[in-house]
């Protein structure tokens, strides 16, 4: 004898208070499905876990997520700059990781014993003092620094 359970599946989506496709049935348990008629029937058989509620599908965000990941990338030549280079960087945060770079330098070359704590600090204050161009020039004032 073949019962419809599509009006099981309509009583189940009423008292669980969900969409008609999100009822999910235990296929072993589809005779005791097909036996429930009172809604005190079905409410015993989602305690004990024949009847269930799926979880609701959202749309993925993966393909935006890659599509926007590449649209940062594309676009980024020096034909597509517009204004000075500060529009995109701006001076103050050029000039704190050039000196943060230069003070790492000359910290690392005092550990090294390479220079000695005076030579250190006259370059620090050099540094400071914004005498020392880049690191490329603080290299060239520790030779200079180390002959004398």
């Amino acid at each position: 004898m073949v019962v419809n359970i599509h009006k099981k599946r309509e009583l189940a989506s009423r008292i669980l208070g969900v969409g008609v496709n999100r009822v999910r049935f235990e296929p072993d348990k589809l005779d005791d499905v097909a036996d429930s008629i009172t809604r005190e029937n079905i409410r015993s058989l989602i305690s004990n876990g024949s009847i269930w509620t799926a979880k609701v599908r959202g749309t993925s965000r993966g393909r935006t997520r890659s599509k926007l990941a590449t649209k940062k990338k594309h676009g980024t030549g020096p034909g597509s700059k517009k204004g000075k280079k500060t529009a995109r960087v701006g001076k103050k945060e050029v000039y704190v990781i050039k000196v943060r770079s230069m003070r790492r330098h000359l910290k690392i070359l005092k550990e090294r014993k390479d220079i000695t704590n005076e030579q250190f600090w006259a370059l620090y204050k050099k540094v400071n003092g914004a005498q020392v161009r880049s690191l490329s020039h603080l290299r060239e004032l520790v030779k200079i620094t180390k002959t004398h």
